[in-house]
């Protein structure tokens, strides 16, 4: 069984990021510049900023986080901050952390994102230009899973991929990438979800599965056969007294009994999580380089 290793691999790529961005301050190019909007104090949300920022500075890329602790600022502040970001000729590219309040329109403030600089991959613009395989700002887990793909050297030309979960985020990217004709694609790709019926017949089909539905410990080992592929993107908050926190991950895979079945599989944490950030950082080069 091949362990998928995000956490490895995303420091190797860090590092890959790195030598180019000395290789653009030596050249005398300015560093590649990141920031981050978070409305409000969620949990998930702070750690995986604080994930980010520390990340631009193991680069030597800037960061800016805009930070709005009270989440009762209205959409037309916050669209005004998107526009100020939009304008800023130093920073090349920038997020919006969701969940936002309730109150906010996640999707209009997103539309407001200057697609040259949705280093996040969420605006139509890119998501089209993905769908029809131009270049583009690919959204970050996707783009991650490509990469361990890639990387680990797993083959996907004619297998059956089964992806379970259809977000915007990472389910729907990714069967869209997973088909498409690129060096991690030419996968013939199912799309389960809460409707599906047969789930188990079509997991049980998969040479490739991609679990991105938000239930932890969901995919279990009569699930799967013998010799698959499983890349989970589960990254579920679970109550454990025995930690410092209160709380650890988990994700949608039953990792200890689905694992001896599996050819590879990534592990929660340290899997698809760190491949995120890294492929924010991808973007953000991209956006500095001009390249889209």
């Amino acid at each position: 069984m091949i362990l998928l290793d995000g956490k490895k691999l995303a420091n190797e790529l860090k590092q890959e990021i790195k030598q180019k961005v000395d290789a653009i301050i030596a050249d005398g190019g300015k560093a590649p510049h990141l920031a981050a909007i978070l409305v409000g104090n969620d949990g998930g949300s702070l750690t995986y900023v604080g994930h980010k920022v520390k990340a631009c500075e193991q680069v030597g890329f800037k960061s800016t986080l805009l930070h709005f602790e009270d989440t009762s600022i209205s959409e037309e502040f916050l669209l005004n901050e998107v526009s100020k970001l939009n304008g800023n000729k130093d920073i090349d590219g920038f997020i919006v952390q969701l969940p936002l309040p309730k109150h906010i329109n996640a999707d209009k403030v997103l539309l407001s994102i200057d697609p040259q600089k949705d280093v996040d991959g969420f605006h139509p613009v890119n998501v089209g230009k993905m769908t029809l395989g131009l270049p583009s700002y690919v959204s970050a887990t996707p783009y991650g899973i490509t990469k361990i793909l890639e990387r680990y050297g797993i083959e996907t030309s004619g297998k059956h991929c089964v992806v379970v979960g259809r977000s915007n985020i990472v389910g729907r990217p990714i069967s869209i990438l997973m088909s498409g004709q690129s060096a991690t694609g030419n996968a013939t790709v199912t799309v389960c979800h809460s409707k599906t019926k047969n789930l188990k017949e079509m997991t049980l089909q998969a040479d490739i599965i991609i679990a991105a539905l938000g239930k932890p410990e969901f995919l279990t080992a009569d699930m799967i056969k013998e010799g698959a592929v499983v890349i989970d993107v589960g990254t579920t908050r679970v109550t454990d007294t025995t930690t410092k926190s209160g709380w650890r991950l988990k994700g949608d895979v039953k990792y200890d009994e689905v694992a001896p079945k599996c050819h590879a599989i990534t592990p929660v944490p340290g899997g698809v999580g760190p491949m995120t950030v890294v492929s924010l950082l991808l973007n953000t080069l991209k956006a500095t380089n001009n390249e889209l």
